[in-house]
């Protein structure tokens, strides 16, 4: 990102903004379909986080540090409706029944993946990522969703489990 289109930014150019927008929209966007499942909630975690961005942007001293800043912000506006939403402790076990695409385990692309974890429960598919994509503790992610550390380890195996579970019922599908 361009220092200049950011200080232009932090002196509410909107012109600076604009052009910011246009290339973290895509970027954003990515991060918020890791964590959300309907577009609705994508796009107004995306939304939330473009005022707190571009109302805060004068705050960040380090404008090297924009798109690190800008990201942590999309992650904590989806977890923000996460925390608001899920009931961390719900599991649905006819969730396999209902998948209807077919992934071949031995090709899984991230677009394969990303639609294998949209298969998880929005609880732990939200301390998946936050665990082994962004790469929290599970004590941070205890404390970013306010629950309990053993909550954060017991949906993180389960995510692993269900994920395992998924890809094996469309490779065994897909093989016979």
């Amino acid at each position: 990102m361009d220092v200049k289109i950011l200080q232009l930014a932090q002196n509410k150019n909107r012109n600076a903004q604009k052009a910011i927008y246009d290339l973290m929209y895509p970027k954003l966007r990515f991060v918020g379909k890791r964590y959300l499942k309907s577009e609705e909630d994508i796009e107004e975690a995306l939304a939330d986080s473009f005022y707190i961005i571009f109302s805060k942007l004068d705050q960040l001293n380090d404008l090297n540090a924009f798109y690190a800043w800008s990201r942590k912000i999309m992650v904590n506006q989806c977890l923000a409706y996460i925390r608001k939403k899920v009931d961390f402790d719900y599991k649905d076990e006819n969730q396999l029944a209902e998948i209807t695409h077919q992934v071949d385990a031995n090709s899984l692309e991230v677009q394969d993946l990303m639609q294998l974890l949209n298969e998880l429960p929005d609880g732990c598919k939200a301390i998946f990522n936050l665990f082994v994509i962004e790469g929290y503790a599970h004590k941070e992610i205890a404390d970013l969703l306010q629950i309990s550390v053993g909550t954060s380890k017991s949906q993180l195996n389960f995510a692993k489990g269900k994920l395992q579970e998924l890809v094996n019922v469309h490779y065994y599908s897909k093989s016979n």
